[in-house]
């Protein structure tokens, strides 16, 4: 199983000088080859070296390997785009959402992040540092820092590229790990229906609920700063904007990382598996007024589903996916479905059988049942292995 690991670089005021001029370069040459990929038509890697290599890297003094890896980013980009337009992620041919993503070439910017191999950078775990390329040279005995766990991960198992970024005005190098999966639980107790909500982030068939009602006043109150922020527009406001915006994706992926290890660990100290909805397009299906999309698309129920399975695939517990449609309205004692079955958001009542439940434990339960009618018939999860920061 493949994961990302975040480690800080800790370089000298020359060492990130050379580190800067070496994304600004990398990326003008990326904006040069994605210029030509959408004037040409040839936007993939082998075409594309062909008729790029030896122009960016005489034009910009690039060595063979950063030439390449520029090459293949905008490649990798490309690829990304048609894909997402393939699934529908830019709206329809001719919205003007699909036009600003189809109609001009892409560009990156001055400190997105480029990709090194092994020739380009090498590690030192025992010293904790590393020699990294760059176009003022090669940096020797950068040091880096990280949390211990991740540090000793990253000695056993690291294997493929890193990205160099810069973030904040410091460094991380993301690193790649082969991860051993543990043994998987082919003969899962049951499973562990997971609903996913607004006024509860999750909700767990066995009881567990983890209540989002005090980060929804502060996810409001982060709304209101962010649009005060943006009608006073000046450059002081600007960039407390953008320190806000970095502390919100932070406390959302603290929370997530928190919740899903919970889930994973309890499932496997009991020996089930995990059941979750299939939200996929959940965004493009739904139909919410203005203020409900709002609050529905400001939270990370992707992330938390894919942390969920990557930490499940690590303890060995079973992942399925379910259908999620009217889990809301179905009885989870006689499965009767009617709308009339959600007289309000937290109260169930089922009008055939007048079975009565918290609306969110009665949709757990009736995602545990469909994840173990999806077990036993076959059909278990065939997620591909995820690329995960840790």
């Amino acid at each position: 199983m493949k994961i990302v690991v975040r480690v800080k670089l800790l370089p000298t005021p020359e060492q990130a000088s050379a580190l800067r001029a070496t994304l600004r370069v990398c990326n003008e040459a990326a904006n040069h080859v994605s210029t030509l990929a959408f004037a040409t038509g040839i936007k993939r890697n082998r075409e594309l070296r062909t008729l790029t290599y030896q122009p960016i890297k005489d034009t910009w003094q690039l060595g063979a390997q950063a030439a390449q890896h520029v090459i293949k980013k905008v490649a990798d980009a490309y690829a990304a785009l048609r894909g997402g337009i393939r699934a529908g992620s830019f709206g329809r041919p001719g919205s003007l959402r699909y036009r600003r993503a189809a109609d001009k070439p892409l560009t990156f910017r001055a400190e997105a992040a480029q990709p090194y191999d092994d020739r380009m950078l090498s590690w030192k775990t025992e010293q904790r540092t590393v020699s990294i390329w760059t176009v003022r040279g090669r940096l020797k005995r950068l040091a880096y820092t990280g949390q211990e766990g991740q540090l000793r991960l990253l000695a056993r198992h690291r294997q493929g590229e890193s990205d160099l970024i810069q973030h904040g005005g410091k460094w991380y190098l993301l690193a790649t790990l082969d991860l051993p999966e543990a043994t998987p639980n082919l003969d899962p107790h049951g499973f562990i229906g997971v609903d996913l909500g607004i006024a509860n982030i999750a909700t767990t068939s066995t009881g567990n609920r983890y209540s989002g009602r005090r980060l929804t006043r502060t996810r409001q109150n982060d709304r209101t700063l962010r649009a005060r922020l943006q009608r006073k527009n000046t450059r002081s406001a600007k960039r407390r904007a953008k320190r806000h915006a970095g502390k919100e994706a932070r406390r959302a992926r603290d929370i997530n990382h928190k919740i899903s290890k919970h889930i994973v660990a309890e499932a496997q100290r009991t020996g089930r598996g995990i059941a979750l909805e299939d939200l996929s397009g959940i965004r493009d299906r739904a139909r919410l007024r203005k203020p409900q999309r709002v609050t529905m698309n400001s939270w990370a129920f992707a992330q938390l589903g894919a942390f969920i399975e990557y930490k499940a695939r690590r303890a060995g517990v079973p992942v399925v996916y379910v259908n999620p449609a009217y889990t809301s309205q179905e009885c989870s004692q006689c499965h009767h479905i009617d709308k009339r079955n959600r007289p309000h958001q937290a109260l169930f009542t089922c009008v055939s059988c007048g079975f009565v439940e918290h609306a969110d434990f009665n949709a757990s339960h009736v995602i545990n049942r469909r994840g173990w009618c999806t077990w036993v018939c076959g059909a278990e999860s065939q997620v591909p292995a995820l690329t995960l920061i840790a």
